[in-house]
């Protein structure tokens, strides 16, 4: 039988058949066949193909094996590298954590740097804001007009994103205290979840801050700001994980409906005090009837918003409220919810009023069932932000 010779350019194509040019260059082919004497190859029947092919899968298998084995130590000395770098920095902060809970370490969460607590909170009064005072036939039909309705809310936990600056001077003159106390609720709630939405996402930033190995400028200037904000001291990253976090919706609205009557004081219409602050230095109202030795002064804001970031400050901070910080802590450790009863019990000191004041709180939020808004979210204010809920 007469023999077939084959050229080179036969064999390349053979290749560009059998093997993509990912692997195999045309060049390196040409050479290779050339040293190998290959420049002819007879082929007798489909065998021959066969083997050939097989030839070069060797060949390229051995060379990626070999290159994967050179490659290989040098990506696992580089993981196990980074790895360790960021386990230590965490695990470092959940023992001073653990630490924290046990009340091993008085230290910890018990020093606070007062100078810069209400810093962005004083700056409301600096921002141009419409501080207009609707009254509460037109909060109503505001409400009516955009389906913000209360029952809905409890269904379906989103809340219309309406930002009130004033409550209105109608309230205390509404005879139905249910209708008092739902006006009073749909007001402040959108307040609350806005509040309670930026210490979450503050929160999620810092644990992704933890969890890199090496921080940006930026991230850390983000982390001095923080410690300013909550007073942290040394600027323990501990301390600032237990300080920095959500307070229970229900329990915020039944403390803020136990300082102010369900927003009929004084304070609350003349200076948006919702939660009774008081204050020895700065702007305030002083209590009537108080007597001549009395300095302290109840806090005054120019919106309600700034009302309720200094109530969260206030008990994120302040060395009356470690404990209920501890037990919020506690609750996150377990992988558990807030519970508005159950940390309500640590507010003792609240009030001079100790225990029952405690009490009063955990009826108001049982007879009103205002559990039913802890998960409550915020609407998007365009369709734009749908993706966030």
């Amino acid at each position: 039988m007469k023999k077939k010779i084959y050229s080179i350019d036969l064999i390349i194509r053979f290749f560009r058949k059998n093997f993509t040019e990912k692997y195999l260059k045309i060049d390196f082919i040409k050479k290779y066949i050339k040293n190998q004497n290959f420049l002819t190859i007879r082929k007798k029947n489909e065998k021959d193909q066969l083997i050939l092919g097989n030839i070069f899968r060797t060949f390229l298998s051995s060379a990626v094996i070999i290159a994967s084995f050179s490659v290989a130590p040098l990506v696992v000395d580089f993981a196990k590298s980074r790895t360790i770098f960021s386990n230590n920095y965490e695990n470092n902060s959940k023992n001073k954590l653990k630490t924290l809970l046990e009340n091993q370490d008085s230290k910890l969460d018990n020093e606070v740097n007062r100078k810069f607590l209400y810093e962005d909170v004083f700056a409301f009064d600096e921002q141009p804001t419409d501080t207009v005072r609707l009254s509460a036939q037109i909060l109503e039909e505001l409400f009516k007009s955009t389906n913000y309705d209360l029952k809905d809310v409890r269904k379906n936990k989103l809340v219309k994103p309406i930002s009130l600056t004033l409550l209105p001077n109608e309230i205390k003159k509404i005879e139905s205290s249910q209708k008092r106390k739902d006006l009073f609720i749909q007001i402040i709630l959108p307040l609350v979840i806005k509040e309670n939405q930026n210490i979450k996402l503050d929160r999620k930033k810092l644990f992704k801050v933890l969890n890199k190995s090496k921080n940006t400028k930026n991230e850390k200037q983000w982390l001095n700001l923080k410690f300013k904000q909550y007073g942290v001291v040394n600027k323990d990253l501990s301390t600032l994980k237990v300080r920095m976090d959500e307070v229970p919706i229900s329990m915020t609205i039944a403390q803020a409906a136990k300082e102010t009557g369900w927003g009929t004081s004084r304070f609350a219409l003349e200076g948006n005090a919702l939660f009774g602050q008081w204050t020895w230095s700065g702007e305030g109202i002083k209590p009537s009837g108080a007597d001549g030795s009395t300095t302290h002064k109840v806090m005054k804001f120019k919106v309600l918003q700034a009302s309720v970031r200094a109530y969260q400050r206030n008990l994120n901070t302040h060395s009356s409220y470690k404990n209920f910080r501890s037990a919020r802590a506690e609750l996150r450790e377990e992988g558990k919810k807030l519970n508005s009863i159950t940390l309500s019990e640590h507010l003792d000191k609240y009030a001079e009023t100790g225990k029952e004041y405690v009490k009063v709180l955990q009826q108001i939020i049982k007879q009103n069932n205002l559990t039913d808004f802890d998960d409550a979210k915020l609407m998007p204010s365009s369709i734009d932000l749908e993706s966030l809920i």
